[in-house]
């Protein structure tokens, strides 16, 4: 393994889970998550096949998946599982983006973050010195 991929690895891991850190933290407590919900998923899907209760279960769970997911990739706990899961995140927003415009630009902060998560689950298993899950699995 090359000297530098556990400091790239830190570098690409923290940037990613601070998008989305930042993501759920504005949503969370400075938007808030009911005017979160109102605006970008009950009312930006209302004409759409999608029942609201569906809408206000993602409108209120997507900030807190975000915030959480994010702090779990900046400290590298569970990464892997984090990892899969804000790319399944992805896939979900991505999908309601062209649904609501079929030409959608997923150059944006869809494609920035997926090559984060691309690049983070294809390093070497043992790049990821800097992180919580390595200190765990030290100790065991």
């Amino acid at each position: 393994m090359h000297t530098n991929w556990p400091i790239v690895h830190l570098m690409v891991r923290l940037i990613l889970g601070l998008l989305f850190f930042m993501a759920g933290y504005w949503k969370v407590f400075i938007l808030s998550v009911k005017t979160h919900t109102e605006k970008f998923f009950i009312e930006g899907f209302a004409e759409y096949w999608i029942p609201e209760w569906l809408l206000v279960t993602l409108g209120y769970g997507v900030p807190y998946f975000e915030l959480i997911t994010g702090f779990l990739i900046i400290v590298g706990l569970q990464l892997r599982a984090a990892l899969i899961g804000v790319g399944f995140l992805l896939v979900m927003t991505t999908y309601g983006h062209t649904l609501q415009q079929p030409l959608f630009d997923i150059d944006g902060h869809t494609f920035t973050r997926l090559i984060l998560i691309v690049f983070l689950l294809l390093a070497p298993l043992d790049a990821n010195r800097y992180s919580l899950d390595f200190l765990l699995k030290r100790r065991s």
